[in-house]
């Protein structure tokens, strides 16, 4: 049975992964963890497109 989760769930659960991994390696490729949590998280081409530009509007 699937689990429906909230919208925005997915993001938020992107983002937390990303920032573990990047917290084990600070020196890990952020276009591949992000490519990476949008097939782990079934991200729509949106929410990928979301994730590049939270991560590079520092």
């Amino acid at each position: 049975m699937a689990t429906i989760i909230p919208e925005g769930e997915k993001i938020r659960l992107a983002v937390k992964w990303i920032s573990d991994l990047r917290k084990e390696d600070e020196n890990a490729s952020i276009g591949l963890l992000i490519e990476k949590a949008a097939l782990k998280f079934n991200l729509s081409p949106k929410d990928e497109n979301y994730l590049r530009s939270f991560y590079t509007e520092k």
